[in-house]
């Protein structure tokens, strides 16, 4: 990894991560972790993850990149809700 991880990196990952027009995640919350960048947060399905990872790899090749990111169980109710 040659690329120096600082606050400029994280920001730019942000950045990538909201203004991508295939992305424009704004759920993923991005740090560092040592010599890490680590991408965490939950999205909708593992395809939509794998995406993420692959963006960000592929914008920056240098930077350690750990994906921490759970998938969100989307799944009609069994059954009504009763507000009442």
């Amino acid at each position: 990894m040659n690329r120096r991880l600082d606050e400029y990196v994280e920001a730019d990952v942000q950045r990538l991560l909201t203004e991508d027009v295939d992305l424009a995640e704004q759920g993923i919350t991005v740090l560092r972790r040592e010599q890490n960048l680590v991408l965490c947060g939950e999205v909708e399905s593992q395809a939509r993850r794998d995406e993420i990872e692959r963006k960000v790899r592929a914008a920056f090749p240098d930077v350690a990149v750990l994906v921490d990111i759970g998938i969100t169980r989307t799944q009609p109710p069994g059954e009504a809700e009763d507000l009442s």
